[in-house]
Formats: structure tokens, sequence, C-alpha cells
């Protein structure tokens, strides 16, 4: 089937404020989904929403699928239970940087460690939004909130580099107003295998207006930021004029045609390669203003889920018992026993005067019809039942009821 925008539009009224970044957010989720179903070719019964506590986490009212509100900080380990449990599902998270990072730290880290194919939307505009301004994990060091009233004396997190830091296999980074690449990103992420995790850097107008500025305000942004595609040379600029290389250990930001460089000189962006982790993370930890701030798909590397190693390792343990009991079934000290025990048991049933075995599939089913004495006459109904696929009716002598 094909799908169109409004498809994953729901009816729920939006409540966000005028001007957050979420509801651009919002507006390219709903671009990027009928593509997703196209890509992975399923339905939009097959999409899953999940989120914790916060303002992004009212996101699952707004999409026409399947969605799961669920309590601060867990929104990670309730997708994790929804992945594992049908692992047919694409499942989809979203989540801002209090309730991924602080309360929700740990599940966070844990599904980035065990890959789990999850695709995670980190909405992060370095505030408690639906708190009221408290400052976030995320908040710059110095920032004046209502928990700290003299300036936050504390280092913040920077989301890519603690991905990575956990060994994570793909991690992208947005503006909450650049709806193409978002919708890109987010194509990308689906298709990826493994937990993908996707930094939106959102505006709160109300409690932290302009946080990303210096960096994403149009008349500047082309300057302050790079958009990195795999395959290509790592340029940026207004006039496409700038570009990375490596200087050393280090990046460095040259200008194209000044001290000999050319375009040559540039580092292609190389997203696939596991052994790029160092300069992945170099690009994930660039700032404003020593660098362009590090936009588009940084790392997008191949490796084993967590989900497929569960029911991998489900079949294989249900495939040696299997084998298991087959071998004691069939082993001649197990049918020495079972012989004389189905002997008995035939002498003992002296009421029964037929026996049937009927053969479904791998289960032997029997199937028995016995006369019975007339003292039972006091019983409306007698029924046995075998296994889960057939029942045997015994025929009475007196008051018979079948």
């Amino acid at each position: 089937m094909k799908y169109t925008s409004q498809d994953f539009k729901s009816d729920q009224e939006v409540r966000w404020c005028p001007g957050c970044g979420d509801h651009a957010v919002l507006a390219s989720v709903l671009k990027a989904m009928p593509e997703v179903c196209e890509e992975l070719n399923i339905d939009k019964e097959n999409i899953v929403f999940v989120s914790g506590i916060g303002c992004s986490s009212r996101f699952p009212y707004y999409m026409n699928t399947y969605g799961f509100h669920s309590i601060h900080g867990r929104a990670t380990a309730i997708s994790t239970g929804v992945k594992v449990a049908n692992p047919k599902l694409s499942v989809w998270q979203a989540t801002g940087d209090g309730d991924a990072l602080a309360i929700g730290g740990n599940p966070f880290i844990h599904a980035i460690r065990r890959n789990i194919d999850l695709n995670i939307i980190l909405f992060n505009n370095r505030i408690y939004g639906l708190t009221k301004g408290q400052y976030s994990p995320t908040s710059k060091k110095g920032i004046v909130t209502k928990t700290s009233p003299y300036g936050s004396i504390e280092e913040p997190f920077v989301p890519g580099a603690l991905v990575l830091g956990a060994r994570g296999t793909f991690f992208a980074r947005s503006l909450d107003s650049e709806l193409k690449l978002n919708q890109e990103i987010m194509v990308q992420a689906a298709k990826h295998k493994g937990t993908s995790i996707m930094e939106m850097l959102v505006n709160c107008v109300i409690f932290n207006d302009g946080t990303h500025q210096e960096f994403a305000e149009r008349s500047v942004r082309a300057d302050r930021t790079i958009t990195l595609r795999h395959g290509e040379p790592m340029i940026f600029g207004a006039n496409r004029d700038k570009g990375l290389v490596l200087d050393g250990l280090q990046l460095k930001v040259v200008t194209i045609g000044e001290n000999g460089v050319t375009e040559k000189d540039i580092l292609v962006h190389d997203a696939k390669s596991d052994d790029k982790l160092p300069i992945h993370t170099m690009l994930a930890n660039m700032k404003y203003p020593d660098y362009p701030v590090a936009l588009g798909v940084i790392r997008d590397v191949e490796d084993s889920t967590y989900d497929e190693n569960v029911h991998n390792q489900v079949a294989e343990v249900k495939e040696k018992a299997d084998a298991a009991i087959t071998a004691i079934m069939e082993s001649e000290a197990f049918q020495s026993k079972l012989n004389p025990a189905v002997e008995q048991a035939k002498e003992r049933a002296n009421t029964v005067t037929k026996a049937v075995y009927a053969a479904i599939g791998d289960t032997v089913t029997f199937v028995l019809t016995a006369t019975l004495p007339n003292n039972v006459s006091e019983y409306d109904t007698y029924k046995v039942v075998f296994h889960d696929t057939m029942s045997a009716g015994l025929t009475y002598t007196n008051n018979v009821k079948i």
C-alpha cells in the first residue's frame, strides 16, 4: 500500500507551545514514514512509537500508529521489550535530553551497547521544559535556571560522544528546522539494523530560547555547520570553500585555495567503516567556534543486533533440547521401561473395548471408547481430553447423554 504523510497524522490536537522545535520534528517524521514503510516493505500497523516523560514524549498521541506513553526514563526499556517480543515491528522512540540522559541514562546506554534495533529520536533543547525550566544533562555550563540560580557548574553531556563511547553503530544529528535532512536521516535510521540515535537540536522558545542560535541561525548556518554524507568530501561554507583535513591526529579546518589546499586534500566522509570510530568521535565532538557543528549521519556501521541474537539463541536451545529428548525417547533404556508400562496400562483398562491411534502431525492422540458399568447413571456426561487436539466421548449403558 502506498502511504502519504496524512495516513500517519492522528486526530489529536498538538499541544506544544507555538514556535517549539518539536513541531518541525513531528513534520519531518510524518514526511519520512511513507518512505520508511516503502523501504522496509511494511504496513503502518507494524510501526510503534514509544515515549517517556517530557514535552517530546507526547509524540505517540500525534501519530496514527500503535503507541505507548510510558514512564520517566523508562522509554528505552519499554522499547526494548516491544522489539524483542516482536522483532517484525519497526520501533521508534521519542525522548528528551532529560528523559534519556538523566533518569533514563542507564537503559539508554545499555540499549546502545546491546545494539537493539530501535530508532531513538533524542530531542535536545538543553533544558527541562515540561517541569518549567530546570537545567538538564546537556545544558551549557553557567546557565542560570530555577535549579541553578547562580549558574550551572556542571559540564554538559555531548550525546554523540556518549553514543560512540558505548560503541553505538548509528549516530546522526540535525536541527529541528532542517526538514529535508531530518527526513533523510530518519529513513537511513529505519534501514539500519541496530540502535539508531538521531539527535535533534530543538529550540524551547519559553525556557531556553535561542540555545542553538549561534550556529543554527539561518544567516550563519552554512559557515558554522557541516552536513556530512557518506562518500562525499567534508566541505562546508556559504561559498563551499572550507573543509576538514587531518593534521596529525586532529581535525583541522582549512580554506580551499589557500596555502596550496585543494579539494583533493579534503577528507571524504566514511560513515560505514567501524575502524573510523576515532574520526566519528572527533566529528561528533566538534563545537563552534573552533569547528563547524556536524550534522547528518556521522556513523552507520553494521553489527549483529540484540533482538536477532536473542531469537537465534532461543531457536538454538530449542533445537538442542528437541534433539536431546528424541535421543532419550529412542534410547534402549527408555524403550525397555516404556513398553512394559504400556502393556500394564492396557491390562488395567479392562473396560476399554476399543483403542484407536490417530496420528496428527507429530502428536499421537489416543481416542478411547469405553463401556462403563450401570452404576454411573448419576453422571450426565463423561469426557476425557487427550493433549489439546481431540477428545473421546465415553458411551454409558444408562441415562446416556452424548
